[in-house]
This record gives structure tokens, sequence and C-alpha cells, in this order.
């Protein structure tokens, strides 16, 4: 094979692996502006920001600081006790383990002693101390609320994490789901929702083996 041929063929190899390449970089592209525009649009389930009343109110874990609820956690938790002063529900969960190696209490420990600080009386609020991620978030929720005879949930969160919420929930079987959203005064919230689209990716896979 004379040396012109063979620097032909790998001209051609070159060309297609390029090619595939671009298609590669393309197809990510896509696929995470769809995610994105997932997430940035989400307004809550129903959406007119209305939840029907229900047995209990999920209020999604975050971190905590020094033992206390992050600011971005108090959105929530303070979304969580709308909800709950407008009748919406009387019972709550509050969920997540420890965040943090040096963490002395559970996110939930936290968001509990928070909400009764507000008033809520202790014995209304459940807790799910050892979930490490929003599905086992959701998954703990609702042994708890089965073991309450609880049937029905308003799942409490951010706007940029409400729809890989919503998606969550109804994979572990809320019926109907319901999402109410915050949006951030305190968060950086270009940053959460470009790291979400990853968790909403990394969320999707998982998916197809549940």
């Amino acid at each position: 094979m004379t040396p012109v041929v063979t620097l032909a063929k790998r001209g051609k190899w070159k060309k297609r692996v390029l090619r595939l390449a671009i298609f590669g970089i393309a197809a990510l592209l896509v696929w995470c502006l769809a995610l994105y525009v997932l997430v940035v649009r989400f307004e809550g389930r129903p959406k007119d920001g209305k939840p029907a009343p229900s047995d209990v109110g999920i209020v999604l874990g975050a971190r905590l600081w020094n033992d206390e609820p992050s600011p971005g956690l108090k959105e929530r938790l303070d979304l969580a006790l709308e909800l709950y002063r407008g009748g919406v529900f009387s019972n709550f969960i509050v969920t997540g383990g420890l965040d943090a190696r040096d963490a002395t209490i559970t996110e939930a420990e936290g968001m509990r002693n928070y909400l009764v600080a507000q008033g809520v009386p202790e014995s209304a609020v459940e807790m799910d101390e050892l979930s490490r991620s929003t599905y086992e978030n959701l998954q703990f929720a609702q042994d708890i609320m089965d073991s309450n005879d609880w049937h029905t949930a308003v799942i409490v969160t951010h706007s940029y994490h409400g729809s890989r919420a919503a998606d969550i929930a109804g994979k572990v079987g809320f019926s109907p789901v319901q999402v109410s959203v915050t949006d951030s005064k305190v968060l950086n919230v270009p940053y959460h929702q470009a790291r979400e689209v990853l968790a909403y990716t990394k969320w999707l896979g998982m998916k197809l083996f549940l």
C-alpha cells in the first residue's frame, strides 16, 4: 500500500471521527437545553399554585448552617408554613440525614426545630433522618405516610428543583403529584439551575433501572 493511499484512508477516518464528535456535542447541547427549559419553566403542580387540601406537607431537605436551616432551606420551610397556616395540610414530614461529616444533627432535626420555634406542635412533625437524595426523600416520606395512614401530600421545594421532584414523586407512586415551589432570593439561582440539569440527567438514567 502506497503512502498516498494510507494518508487518504487516515484522512477519511479523521473526517468521520470529527463528524461523530460534532454530532455528539450537538446532541448533548440539545439534551441539556431541553432539561434546562424543564427546570426554569416549572411553576408548580398544579400550575395555579393552589394545591388541594392534603394530609401532609413534605419539605425536601437542604443544608444546615451551624445546626440551623440555611437561608435557602428557610425559604422552603417558610413556604410550607404559609401552606400550613392556610389550611392546606395539618402535618409535616421533614426530610434529610446528616449533610456533612461534622454535622451534629440531621437536616430533618434542624427543620423540625425551626418549625416548632415558629409555633408548629412537635407532634405535627414527622422526620425522615436517613435520606441522602431527593429520591430517598420521597421514598422514605411515603413510608412515613403509609405508617400514618396518610394518602395525599404537597411536596415543598424551590422552583429550580420542582420539575425533577415532581417526576420522582410520580415514579415513587404519589397520586396526585402536588409540588409547591418558591423562588429564591438568597441562592445563586443560575448555578443551581445548571447543576439541576446534571442532577436531572442522573435521575433519568437511574429511573431506567427502577
